[in-house]
């Protein structure tokens, strides 16, 4: 039985109206389960959310490219994610989840399918920090395609991962803005942390999450400052994603129309949204 809520049914229509060729650079296909089954041990069972749900909610709002995430509760089996791939037609990309069983032949077939990058989860909840011979192993793997990798960290670990992230040989993208805590303000280590990746030239970030960081009340209005300083700072490295369809929040489930409103205020300039929403996943998942 599903353990976490599911999205909301009916999500509001954006009040702004995204420019052509935006990309949800953050969003993740569950299932169904009788048909790509869950994994054991997983630490969620999340309710189905298949392809044709976010298909739906894209159209929606008005995305028309995804970056579609492997979810911990699929573990290793990236079917449901390829699948979703090869039914977009070539509008969505993929990142996959590797661990130590990866191969060379298994990381071409995912690229072969539209994966680009690999994610690394060190948040407790997930399992925590991956071993560094097996992140070390799977950076081998990918840095010949030409691929990235994803960090869901909390902020409070970045400052001690800088140096390995600086030496990496492979662009790195942030998640969810590093799950720092909008209440401990702008100037909390883990917004410094963030923003001095600005001066890291392989470094991106990604302001999805934003009820992650916020206090769980929609509409999420204290993220908009850290939303808005980080596209700033980082006007080509910046990316967005809805997160849809959400799992394990622990406030107010998003309205995935409000987000798209919210990131707006966030981010006024209509220039800087366009790269933000277009230019840059564009350029970093290869939809040029």
């Amino acid at each position: 039985m599903p353990d976490c809520r599911p999205p909301l049914a009916s999500p509001s229509r954006p009040r702004h109206v995204l420019p052509a060729g935006a990309c949800d650079t953050h969003c993740h296909v569950f299932g169904p389960g009788d048909v790509f089954a869950y994994a054991e041990g997983r630490s969620y069972t999340p309710p189905d959310a298949p392809y044709a749900k976010m298909a739906a909610l894209h159209a929606h709002l008005g995305v028309e490219r995804a970056v579609v995430v492997q979810a911990n509760c699929h573990g290793s089996d990236h079917s449901a994610l390829l699948d979703a791939l090869a039914q977009s037609g070539g509008r969505y990309r993929g990142v996959a989840l590797l661990g130590a069983d990866a191969t060379a032949a298994g990381v071409k077939q995912l690229h072969n399918g539209g994966v680009r990058a690999a994610r690394f989860n060190f948040v407790p909840h997930l399992g925590g920090a991956p071993a560094p011979a097996v992140f070390d192993r799977v950076i081998s793997l990918i840095a010949p395609l030409g691929w990235h990798v994803c960090l869901h960290l909390d902020g409070a670990m970045l400052p001690q991962l800088l140096p390995r992230l600086r030496a990496l040989p492979v662009p790195f993208v942030v998640d969810h803005m590093g799950r720092l805590k909008a209440a401990d303000g702008l100037e909390s280590p883990a917004m410094r942390a963030l923003l001095s990746l600005a001066d890291v030239p392989q470094a991106w970030v990604k302001v999805s999450g934003i009820d992650r960081i916020a206090s769980g009340q929609r509409p999420f209005a204290e993220g908009i400052p850290f939303v808005r300083a980080l596209a700033e700072a980082m006007p080509d490295r910046t990316l967005w994603g809805t997160d849809w369809p959400h799992p394990n929040v622990a406030g107010d489930m998003p309205d995935d129309g409000e987000l798209v409103d919210t990131f707006f205020e966030a981010c006024p300039d209509a220039g800087l949204r366009q790269r933000v929403l277009v230019d840059n996943p564009a350029r970093l998942y290869g939809f040029l």
